[in-house]
């Protein structure tokens, strides 16, 4: 059952010409492409919801499945200001408003409801205007090396993200590490209002972005503030061939996944 989400919109970036792994929206994982099943999956919480593409492969195979879909311009350095292409244009084409929009990594074919549940919930503080979410996680677990890890304070309100693993204990005994702090994966789903989004995409890259290839650090550095809503559900983005055999693997495995 869907959530009450009529002044939401879901965007969907999903480029052909990925750095890592070329054309992987419209790689087939079991009988469906992977945009399809980002899409199917975000559609089960959003009741508005469109993908926003540069490439004519990707926007006819949307087309196929009944999706919505909307051509961007090739020129972005990022999905987050095609969001905001994409929200200007497909809130015109549809008359309709909104008040934000959920950024949804088109790489991520596992999406699970709760990502975006917990995002939403974000908004009902007050305060919010940008949110995010993370994945609590066990200091020994190998993806805390792998991912990009986040700190917050008591508020849920996000301090820092970084590559590396954070934070960083100092005299401590591997086995007693989780009595001591707990470690938060970062879940690469992102909520806006329309004027967070706008203001984030006037803002030049930042000097801690730029060095740690995360644009969210843009926005801690210019002052603003990014709600962190906790999941218990993992993430699985498709970033190498590795990746996308491991994803093959757990949907072959498990349909019901």
């Amino acid at each position: 059952m869907k959530t009450l989400t009529s002044n939401i919109l879901g965007v969907i970036p999903a480029r052909f010409n990925s750095t890592r792994l070329m054309g992987k929206p419209l790689e087939i994982i079991g009988d469906k492409t992977m945009i399809e099943h980002v899409y199917l999956r975000a559609n089960k919480v959003l009741e508005n919801l469109v993908v926003a593409t540069d490439d004519s492969r990707i926007y006819d195979k949307v087309k196929e499945f009944n999706g919505n879909v909307i051509l961007t311009d090739v020129d972005h350095l990022n999905g987050t200001s095609r969001c905001l292409e994409a929200f200007e244009k497909w809130s015109k084409e549809i008359n309709k408003s909104f008040n934000y929009i959920i950024n949804i990594q088109g790489d991520e074919p596992l999406l699970h409801p709760d990502h975006l549940n917990k995002l939403i919930g974000c908004f009902e503080d007050n305060e919010a205007n940008f949110a995010t979410v993370a994945l609590k996680i066990d200091s020994n677990n190998k993806m805390l090396k792998e991912k990009v890890c986040l700190v917050k304070d008591i508020h849920d309100y996000a301090l820092y993200f970084s590559r590396n693993k954070i934070p960083f204990i100092r005299n401590h005994k591997e086995e007693n590490i989780n009595n001591q702090q707990t470690f938060f994966q970062h879940v690469g789903i992102y909520g806006y209002s329309i004027e967070a989004l706008k203001k984030f995409c006037s803002l030049p890259s930042s000097s801690l972005e730029n060095a740690e290839k995360l644009e969210q650090l843009r926005w801690l550095e210019n002052g603003g503030k990014i709600k962190v809503g906790i999941t218990n559900f993992p993430s699985y983005p498709v970033d190498t061939l590795e990746d996308l055999a491991e994803i093959r693997k757990k949907i072959d495995e498990n349909h019901n996944l």
